[in-house]
Parts: structure tokens; C-alpha cells; sequence
């Protein structure tokens, strides 16, 4: 049974809530946007609350323009002062003081099952992030998260250092660990090769000795994947909602999103990355018992 995080009014049922606090994609296949397809194709009621706004399409980044904190602390309390959260997934946080709002507000309300993907560069390539963010990121939200779903990009950004081949994958998702995250996925999916393999490594948990939880699958041959980070770590906060133990929620995302980019391996948006198919097996919304 999923217990609420505020007072409810007795109705007797509700939705599994996901917030998403993250940026807005105007092309559609990553961000909010993308979470909001996740949440729903899941069974999920999702929330948002945008940190920046894009100008972004399948090609790249050519604009940013980030909320005023003040703005997005509205926007949390919001919906957590009313609705209530069962889960959170938080993606592009572009400055120190979203950072701080963000952190603020997770030990305010406790809210619980926190999926942070920390977001910085698009697939195109371009920057989502300013520099100096990334320290107080690591600092104010890896002890906050349930999770953390760094890419291999992301995850050398915050060890200082590159990250090349399977094995490194083992050392260097431990080494995140050591940064104060209580689990971190690495997603190894820029690595050469036929497979696609991830690591999932838990502070205390029977693979921390060394080894992580490794996770692989064949790769699919798309040039579509705008959005699978932002889709993966959604659908990790989706199935966290709904009950499931970090460890199946992260495995039943993962194979959420091989579904789904293999329906839209060979569909053809844009003239540059190409979004998932999020709708290729949509569940019906969830209703709980309030307790």
C-alpha cells in the first residue's frame, strides 16, 4: 500500500503522483515532456515543475531561459501542498540557486523516492548546465536521492575523469557512491559495442563489494534517442510510486524504454535525434486506496 505524503479528502481512492522537476522540451522527446508521456504510458498522474524553458528541437539547443527560483518553489508547493507526491524524478537543474530551492524543498515536505538524473549535456551535444552547478548539485541532492542515473558523460563530469569500457563502468559507479549517493545507475549506453550495459550500485547492498548490479541488453539501431535519460530515470520514479523496490523498479524501467525505443527505431520526427515511442504499450492510470 503507497501512503500519502499530505492529508487527503476521504474519497477512499487516488492516483500513484510522480512531480517532475525538470526543464521544458519544445520538441517534444525529452524533459518534462518526455516524463509526462512516461508517467502516463506507466499508470501514472504526473506533475510538473519547470526549472528552465528550451528552445530545442531534434537537431539541437538553441535557446535557455531559466525560471526565477522563486517561481518554481511556487510551483513545488503547489503541488505538493495539495495534491501530494509519491515520487519525484528531478532532471535539469541549470544553476545553484534551483539547486537550493530543490533541496529545500525535498527536506521540507520529506518527500520521498527522489530519482535524480543529473542532466547536462543534450544528445545534441549542447551544454544544459553552468559549471559551477555541478558541485553544489553533488553536495545538496546526492543525499536526498533514492537514485542517481547519471550517463557516462554526466558521471566523468562529476568524477573528473573519462570512462572507458565495461570495467570502468564497476569502479566508477562506486566512486559515486563515495560522492554521498545512496544507489547510482550508470548508464553505459555510449559505449562502443553490440550491448548495452548498465550498473546499478547500492550503498550497503550486497553488490557494493566491488561489483554492481549489472544490467544488459542487445543494442537497437536507431538514430532516435532524444530523451532516454530523461525517459529511463521517469519511468525509475514511475514504477518507485507504484510500490516496487528500487532494484525491480529500475529493471522494469529498462525494459519500459527498450520497448519504446525499439517501436520508434524506424520512425522518423525531425531531421536530427529522433524521440521514443513513450505510447507503444500505454497501461491504464492506477487507483490506489487512500489509506
Amino acid at each position: 500500500m503507497i501512503s500519502p505524503t499530505t492529508s487527503l479528502p476521504s474519497t477512499g481512492h487516488r492516483y500513484a503522483r510522480v512531480l517532475s522537476i525538470a526543464g521544458s522540451d519544445s520538441g517534444g522527446g525529452a524533459g518534462i515532456q518526455a516524463d509526462l508521456k512516461t508517467f502516463s504510458a506507466l499508470g501514472c498522474y504526473g506533475m510538473t515543475a519547470i526549472t528552465a524553458i528550451t528552445a530545442q528541437n531534434t537537431c539541437g539547443v538553441t535557446g535557455i531561459h531559466g525560471i526565477p527560483p522563486e517561481m518554481l518553489k511556487a510551483q513545488i508547493d503547489a503541488v505538493v501542498q495539495d495534491i501530494g507526491v509519491d515520487a519525484v524524478k528531478i532532471g535539469m537543474l541549470h544553476s545553484p540557486d534551483v539547486v537550493h530551492v530543490v533541496a529545500d524543498a525535498i527536506r521540507t515536505y520529506q518527500l520521498p523516492h527522489v530519482v535524480l538524473d543529473p542532466v547536462m549535456v543534450a544528445t545534441s551535444g549542447d551544454r544544459l548546465i553552468a559549471q559551477e552547478t555541478v558541485a553544489v548539485l553533488v553536495q545538496e541532492l546526492f543525499p536526498l536521492a533514492e537514485v542517481v542515473t547519471p550517463n557516462l558523460d554526466e558521471a566523468g563530469w562529476l568524477l573528473g575523469r573519462r570512462i572507458e569500457g565495461v570495467e570502468a563502468l564497476e569502479l566508477a559507479a562506486q566512486d559515486l557512491l563515495r560522492l554521498g549517493a545512496r544507489a547510482a545507475l550508470l548508464k553505459g549506453g555510449h559505449l562502443p559495442g553490440d550491448w548495452v550495459v548498465d550498473v546499478l550500485a547500492v550503498q550497503g547492498g550486497e553488490h557494493e563489494s566491488g561489483h554492481g548490479h549489472r544490467l544488459q541488453s542487445q543494442r537497437i539501431a536507431t538514430h532516435n534517442g532524444h530523451g532516454t535519460g530523461c525517459t529511463l530515470s521517469s519511468a525509475i520514479a514511475a514504477h518507485l510510486a507504484l510500490g516496487l523496490p528500487l532494484e525491480q523498479a529500475v529493471e522494469q524501467a529498462r525494459a519500459y524504454i527498450l520497448g519504446a525505443i525499439a517501436a520508434g527505431a524506424n520512425v522518423t520526427t525531425g531531421r536530427g535525434h529522433g524521440p521514443l515511442n513513450h505510447g507503444y504499450a500505454p497501461v491504464a492510470q492506477r487507483v490506489f486506496q487512500a489509506l
